[in-house]
């Protein structure tokens, strides 16, 4: 009955911050709803800078207009509401971890999520402006440029999605060299598999224009070093040695785990 009752407010917890993560996502997408257009527009600018004068974006389907806005405001919302919703992941997850797991997790749910806006910014900032004005100079003179605004923001979504996950390389860095999976050393090994690796995910992930691809895999690069880097803090060894070392590990009676005292051990010994 015990380890029913722990399973049943397990399942209980799980379903609040559920709702409370998916709650925070609707609140934003109603606050922003009201300028779903202007959003729109601010996502275009990019595009709509590079296209030749009297050409515009345009809708191929009757119900694109109102729902390319919205879509894309419901996935701003999520992206906004990122922070929160990994602070609900955090909450569940903290009561059964080790102080020294809580010391690593919680560094890494931030740096994954500014990681993760990093790689959009990324894309806006300097992958749009080069690689429109890449399609616009090569495309045909007898052509007329006039994108899809639905065809348009599917291209965005995707493109934000791959910069903003190739930018969590530093992450999963971290952690297989704090789970043992690998070292440092092993990857620097690597590091010439890794840059042709980068090349093919960045061709893989990004439109068929070398511009793009090279865009994403040069960061890509460039992480696995900060990556590798950083990951030498956490190898293994250094973390058994912080198992051995660490003055006591919290103890939760949502887990079982159970509490050591120092001192008392020593009176014990």
């Amino acid at each position: 009955m015990t380890s029913q009752s722990s399973l049943i407010s397990h399942l209980v917890e799980l379903r609040t911050r559920v709702l409370k993560a998916l709650s925070s996502v609707l609140i934003i997408f109603m606050l922003l709803a009201y300028w779903a257009q202007d959003l729109y527009g601010i996502l275009a600018a990019p595009l709509v800078a590079t296209i030749p004068e009297g050409a515009s974006m345009i809708a191929t389907s009757v119900a694109s207009p109102f729902f390319a806005p919205f879509k894309l405001t419901m996935v701003l919302s999520f992206f906004i509401a990122i922070p929160y919703v990994l602070y609900q992941i955090w909450g569940f997850i903290a009561p059964g971890l080790y102080r020294n797991e809580k010391k690593l997790v919680a560094p890494l749910l931030l740096s994954s999520t500014l990681l993760f806006y990093s790689g959009i910014a990324f894309a806006y900032f300097v992958v749009f402006p080069l690689a429109f004005s890449f399609f616009s100079a090569v495309a045909p003179d007898d052509v007329l440029i006039s994108p899809d605004i639905s065809e348009y923001l599917s291209f965005v979504l995707k493109i934000f999605f791959a910069f903003g996950v190739a930018f969590e390389i530093p992450v999963a860095i971290i952690l297989m060299c704090w789970t043992g999976m690998t070292t440092p050393e092993q990857l620097r090994k690597k590091r010439s598999h890794v840059i042709v690796a980068a090349f093919v995910v960045g061709m893989l992930l990004t439109p068929p224009d070398v511009i793009s691809q090279v865009l994403l895999a040069i960061p890509m690069w460039f992480l696995f070093e900060v990556g590798v880097v950083v990951g030498s803090w956490y190898t293994k060894d250094a973390n058994q040695q912080d198992d051995i070392n660490a003055d006591d590990t919290e103890y939760d009676g949502s887990t079982g785990r159970q509490k050591h005292d120092n001192q008392e051990n020593e009176t014990k010994s």
